[in-house]
């Protein structure tokens, strides 16, 4: 079963700007801008935490979700990896399943992201990089339909961005909604079908990356340019 989710006039504060803004599934969603520029807020309020606005998945109304079924459409992974609890990484992927702790989808989340090896040690024992990928296996240990993340690639180092931006393709391609934040343009434009830039709060472009990324508005958005292999200052 495929997942959309559509989002009728949201916004937050001067944080995001008023918008309409439909995510479907099957499609690798990636939202890049400066920092500051409301790439959390935009998620936040997609996901339902905070802001105005109506959001839908499937035509149920989010809000009116409890929360048993709420955790079970829509799986949300904030940016900040300073969760320490003293836990073990497998309770606390098994968080995530509000109350439905089945092992059989706590230990295929934690396969997903080669974890099974340190499932059994404490969370505020694990480095940043192996508390990240706890807290992506989390995240899609519900199976949701809607998968939005906060930089799901930060601390990690080259391998585990790549093999994580292949473990959200593979949800996508089952049927999920997936974006995620993103900080590497390079990245972006690799591993997306469809590129979202955040410029101040607005959305400055919209669509497949070579055009939403396109010279002149990584120039204008970001104030850098592309020279031979490398970025440099505009």
């Amino acid at each position: 079963m495929t997942a959309r989710l559509h989002a009728s006039a949201i916004a937050l504060g001067d944080r995001l700007e008023r918008c309409d803004l439909a995510l479907e599934a099957g499609c690798m969603t990636m939202i890049v801008g400066p920092n500051g520029a409301g790439k959390t807020s935009l998620l936040r309020v997609l996901a339902g935490i905070g802001g105005d606005g109506d959001i839908e998945i499937d035509g149920e109304a989010l809000g009116s979700l409890p929360p048993s079924r709420r955790a079970a459409r829509l799986a949300f992974l904030g940016a900040s990896r300073d969760i320490r609890w003293p836990l073990s990484a497998r309770d606390f992927v098994a968080l995530g399943l509000m109350g439905s702790a089945d092992p059989n989808r706590v230990e295929r989340a934690l396969g997903l992201v080669d974890a099974e090896g340190f499932g059994a040690r404490r969370l505020d024992r694990l480095s940043t990089g192996e508390r990240s990928r706890i807290m992506i296996a989390r995240a899609l240990a519900p199976g949701a339909g809607v998968v939005l993340l906060d930089e799901p690639c930060a601390n990690l180092d080259p391998k585990w961005q790549l093999v994580v931006l292949d473990r959200l393709r593979a949800e996508a391609q089952a049927g999920a909604v997936v974006a995620l934040s993103i900080h590497d343009l390079d990245l972006a434009r690799r591993h997306g079908d469809r590129v979202i830039v955040i410029e101040d709060g607005r959305i400055a472009a919209d669509g497949p990356p070579a055009e939403a990324l396109s010279d002149m508005i990584v120039e204008r958005v970001f104030g850098i340019r592309r020279k031979q292999d490398f970025w440099i200052r505009a």
